[in-house]
């Protein structure tokens, strides 16, 4: 048989230098995951305009097509504005747009690459965009001198939810502008401000402005109507609650020059402070400049992976590194943006949702970018700071709805496992963050649905309980109770890591361990689906069992059900089914296993659970499940599994993510699986597999199925030169203390099968019941 030996690059700490010469920006695809999610499309929601790594400024054009979160959809429909604010792969809010309404795009015209957009209208009107952290320049070219026009648009988000707002423009060209709008998820409004400036130093380029004014609508009634005022300096609607406006208002500036450039700055605090920031970060309005520097902030974080271009699959080397840059574009760094508090601390935004985030793209960000990690650690500790619990799901500066459990836990408690000796030097208040998972993990929140945890009853019945109201007063929408019951399992055990890591108080490693098996709580084994018995269930408060069909809310689900987070989700689960939640246990799979009947049943369930299927790949809950078989002692079902969702998911098209791409969530998933990685959420353990990153282990094409003979399956693991005693997991420790990783791989499937784990007492993953996890 052939054998062949994958190096995992990313294990050696100190490598810095590129494998070979190819500037690694040059190989990220940011079209990828831009199909609409309309008539079956994949809608990936990707956002391909022009941003650095973490950026408050995401600058891209809007497009009519719907439904469109990112503002774009890669195909022939208008564009409706060129907006500076954007979210990556979910639903975000555009700001104020610079540009021309419902103008159309040249066929295949559209191109970008890190740090630059551009794309060209029908009219041969040219639009470049590159951008800072909170600022960038706009550039149009026109096919003749003039005159030529800028419309500043004040009124329009991707929502239309204008609550009011102002503008203020002058003859010289600088205006200034700020609205308040409807959070796109969240009960809220907020108000963001933008700054935008005309006249360009003389040595840069001379574009003298030739006339100036507003527009408006005539009416409310009809507000498409437009009413143009010529030298009008400002216009003011002032904010009335809950009242979103038609109204169409902004401003006109006109040239007579053929090339017109636009720098601008936003700001979550004042249009003043929006210029200072586009005065701080482009004095000198040089576009090159700006790209070059953006595209240096991106081969920064790209590099951090090194791989040999030359022999790897151009394929795979392409989905790699437009994973890396996807996953690095938030949470935003909004530091010395926060409009509601004074701190020394980082301000992180679109924390856009940790439930979609904790699983793959905060324990990326923990292996490539500890430093940029720890920032975004303590911005969630400042949120707790201030607020008294750790902020979830916040977006333009307020808190959204909590998904499942207040899952900001997670990374909480993964940082103090990993970084808790080195927090001091990464910036993160170390006894704060403590204090701040156990304010979270005790106290019930007045609105537990927009922070915190319903923990009144958590703590009463040791699960959700179904049709149970909170003596205390405390409210929040009473649904999705199983799949929330399991992950307040997971953010206990995050507490419990973290009691252990920082030598806290015994009595809370007791506490927190006790409290993180209760998911088996509910758990029903009277419940049969498909032949298999024992699955998660709602339950009352006297402790019976509320029935949900285990496939409801699944892929093929019979009937219509709502898993949502509305009120009519009467299933338990959020955006998830009880076949695909009943293998959410990360810190004790061994329970399952048993709970299941044993390895040899619960290897026949996963099994069953693709070929039904019950798994679509874009689902969060589901992230784990190609790799349960790990814990089943069968890692050679694993490197089959994760292949097969490799390359019947993922493509380098339009349609190559398998749903939104959840704020870098997808992307930091493929990144690990194409690495052979997956992160056992709050532990410092890896389950390892087959890196697809091998010359030996990829095929041309991402073919669908190995051929006879493949290496896919993991014969030997060596650390440092020493044989690892498992071949299903290795140390967080191992990944970035420096040194290398060699995995050997072959193609007998019977003797993979043969192998399991290995031999070792520790060679199957840590599960809480079976003694892993040591205190």
């Amino acid at each position: 048989m052939a054998l062949s030996v994958s190096r995992i690059l990313l294990c050696v700490a100190a490598f810095t230098a590129h494998v070979n010469a190819v500037e690694l920006t040059s190989l990220v695809n940011l079209f990828i995951g831009t199909e609409t999610g309309a008539n079956g499309g994949s809608g990936g929601n990707a956002f391909p305009g022009a941003a650095i790594p973490h950026a408050m400024a995401k600058v891209g054009i809007d497009v009519s097509t719907a439904p469109r979160q990112a503002g774009y959809i890669h195909d022939n429909s208008s564009i409706t504005g060129i907006s500076l604010m954007h979210d990556e792969g979910t639903g975000g809010t555009p700001t104020e747009a610079t540009g021309y309404s419902h103008s159309l795009r040249a066929a295949g015209a559209d191109a970008a690459q890190p740090g630059y957009f551009t794309t060209t209208f029908t009219n041969n009107i040219k639009l470049e965009t590159t951008s800072t952290r909170r600022a960038g320049l706009i550039r149009f070219t026109y096919p003749t001198a003039g005159p030529n026009h800028v419309v500043i648009d004040l009124t329009n988000d991707l929502q239309r939810s204008f609550e009011g707002g102002s503008i203020a423009v002058t003859p010289t060209g600088n205006v200034q502008l700020g609205g308040t709008f409807l959070q796109s998820y969240g009960p809220s409004n907020y108000t963001v401000f933008g700054c935008y400036d005309f006249l360009p130093p003389t040595n840069v380029q001379s574009q003298p402005i030739t006339a100036f004014g507003t527009y408006q609508s005539a009416s409310l009634t009809s507000p498409s109507t437009i009413k143009i005022t010529a030298n009008s300096t400002s216009l003011d609607f002032p904010w009335t609650s809950d009242n979103v406006s038609p109204e169409q208002a902004g401003a006109l500036i006109s040239f007579n020059s053929k090339t017109v450039l636009a720098r601008f700055g936003v700001s979550f605090l004042s249009s003043e402070q929006a210029c200072a920031n586009a005065e701080a970060e482009v004095p000198d309005w040089d576009f090159d400049n700006v790209q070059s520097a953006s595209a240096d902030a991106w081969e920064n974080v790209l590099s951090r992976v090194a791989v040999d271009t030359t022999i790897e699959d151009a394929t795979v080397i392409e989905l790699l590194y437009s994973s890396l840059y996807r996953a690095s574009l938030v949470p935003a760094n909004l530091t010395d943006e926060n409009p509601y508090w004074e701190s020394p601390y980082p301000f992180y935004d679109a924390f856009f949702c940790s439930w979609d985030t904790f699983r793959t793209v905060h324990p990326l960000l923990s292996i490539l970018d500890p430093v940029e990690w720890g920032g975004i650690v303590s911005a969630y500790v400042d949120g707790w700071r201030h607020s008294g619990f750790i902020p979830e799901c916040r977006s333009n500066t307020k808190a959204g709805y909590v998904q499942g459990g207040d899952d900001g836990m997670i990374p909480l408690g993964d940082f103090a496992v990993k970084y808790g000796s080195r927090a001091t030097e990464l910036g993160v208040p170390i006894d704060d963050l403590y204090q701040a998972l156990v304010d979270t993990a005790e106290n019930t929140p007045p609105d537990w649905y927009t922070v915190g945890r319903q923990n009144t009853a958590w703590k009463t019945f040791g699960y959700i309980p179904t049709d149970w109201v909170d003596p205390s007063g405390a409210t929040g929408l009473p649904t999705r109770e199983a799949s929330r019951a399991w992950e307040y399992a997971l953010g206990d055990f995050a507490v419990r890591q973290a009691a252990i890591a920082l030598k806290k108080d015994p009595a809370d490693v007791v506490k927190y361990s006790n409290r993180s098996m209760n998911f088996v709580n509910m758990w029903d084994p009277n419940v049969t689906s498909d032949g298999f018995s024992g699955f998660a269930q709602r339950r009352y408060p006297n402790g019976t069992f509320a029935f949900s069909p285990p496939n409801a809310c699944s892929p093929v689900d019979p009937v219509s059900h709502s898993c949502a987070r509305g009120t009519d989700n009467d299933v338990g689960f959020y955006e998830s089914s009880s076949w695909e939640y009943s293998f959410f246990a990360p810190h004790s799979m061994a329970t399952l296993v048993g709970l299941m009947g044993g390895p040899d049943t619960f290897v026949a369930r996963v099994d069953h659970y693709f070929a039904e299927p019950y798994f679509l790949a874009g689902n969060e809950p589901g992230f784990l499940v190609p790799w349960a078989y790990h814990y089943a002692n069968r890692p050679d079902l694993t490197a089959l599994r994760v292949r097969n969702v490799v390359y019947d998911n993922f493509n380098t098209g339009i349609g190559g993510i398998p749903g939104n791409d959840d704020s870098g969530a997808m992307a930091a998933l493929l990144t690990f699986h194409l690495l052979g990685l997956y992160p056992v959420a709050a532990s410092k353990q890896l389950l390892i597999g087959s890196p697809l990153l091998s010359t030996a282990s990829i095929r041309q094409g991402l073919s669908p199925t190995p051929p006879a003979g493949a290496s896919v399956f993991v014969k030997s693991i060596t650390i440092n030169g020493k044989p690892s005693a498992s071949l299903c997991w290795i140390d967080f420790d191992d990944v970035v203390g420096g040194g290398s990783i060699e995995i050997e791989v072959y193609g007998d499937a019977d003797a993979a099968a043969a192998a399991g784990c290995g031999e070792g007492p520790n060679a199957l993953p840590d599960s809480l019941e079976t003694g892993g996890f040591p205190a």
